[in-house]
C-alpha cells in the first residue's frame, strides 16, 4: 500500500471545459469534508467540485461525489482509478467549468477518469510503514553507545531530552520493533530498556 508523498495538481481540457485534478494527503473523513468546504469555495466560480478518496492502514474507508454531474460520471470512475493504484490515505478533487458543450455520461466518465489518471502520473508514492512509537531512557555513557545503534535503523519523529537522564522517544516500523529493543537491551548489559 501506498501513500502520497506531496501534494499534486494537473489540468485537463476537454471540449472547452476546465478540469483542475488535485491530491491531498489526509487520515481520515473529517479532513475530507474540511477540504472539499475549502476547495469549492476557493472555486466558487466551477461548475462541479467533484472527489473521491481513500483512508485507512487498509484502505478500508473509501468515498466520492459526483457534485451535481449525472449520477456515476464523476466520483466513481474517480475512485476506481484510485483503487486501481494500491494508494490510500488521499484525496483528489477534481474541480470542472463548464466550457459550453456537453461532453454526454461516456464524455464525463472519461473526463474524471482520465484528470485523476493524469494528476496520480505526476504524484511520487511512498510506501505506507506501519508504525510503533517507543520511548527509552539512559545515562550519557550509554547514550553514546545507543546514538551508534540507532543510525542502523530507520526511525521517525525522534526527540532527545536531556536532563540528569537522557529520554529518548520516536517511531519504528512495527516490523523492525523487537529487533530494535532487543539490541538496546544487549548494547547496554540490560540496563537500559525500550517501551514499545
Amino acid at each position: 500500500m501506498f501513500v502520497p508523498a506531496a501534494p499534486a495538481s494537473a489540468e485537463l481540457i476537454i471540449k472547452g471545459s476546465r478540469f483542475l485534478s488535485e491530491v491531498f494527503i489526509i487520515q481520515n473523513q473529517a479532513e475530507v469534508r474540511t477540504i472539499i468546504k475549502e476547495q469549492k469555495n476557493k472555486y466558487s466560480d466551477a461548475t462541479h467540485v467533484c472527489h473521491a478518496f481513500i483512508s485507512g492502514k487498509n484502505a478500508e474507508v473509501m468515498g466520492m461525489s459526483d457534485d451535481g454531474e449525472p449520477g456515476g460520471t464523476a466520483g466513481r470512475p474517480m475512485l476506481d482509478v484510485l483503487k486501481g493504484r494500491s494508494v490510500t490515505n488521499i484525496l483528489v478533487t477534481v474541480t470542472r467549468w463548464f466550457g459550453g458543450t456537453l461532453l454526454g455520461t461516456g464524455g464525463l466518465v472519461h473526463a474524471y477518469g482520465d484528470s485523476v489518471k493524469q494528476v496520480l502520473d505526476k504524484l511520487e508514492l511512498v510506501e505506507l510503514i506501519d508504525k510503533s512509537s517507543f520511548s527509552f531512557k539512559c545515562d550519557y555513557a550509554q547514550y553514546q553507545i545507543l546514538k551508534k545503534l540507532m543510525q542502523n535503523y530507520k526511525l521517525y519523529d525522534v526527540t532527545e531530552d536531556f536532563g540528569s537522564v537522557i529520554t529518548v522517544s520516536g517511531q519504528i516500523a512495527v516490523k523492525l520493533a523487537d529487533d530494535f529493543k532487543e539490541r538496546i537491551f544487549d548494547s547496554t548489559n540490560g540496563q537500559v530498556q525500550l517501551f514499545v
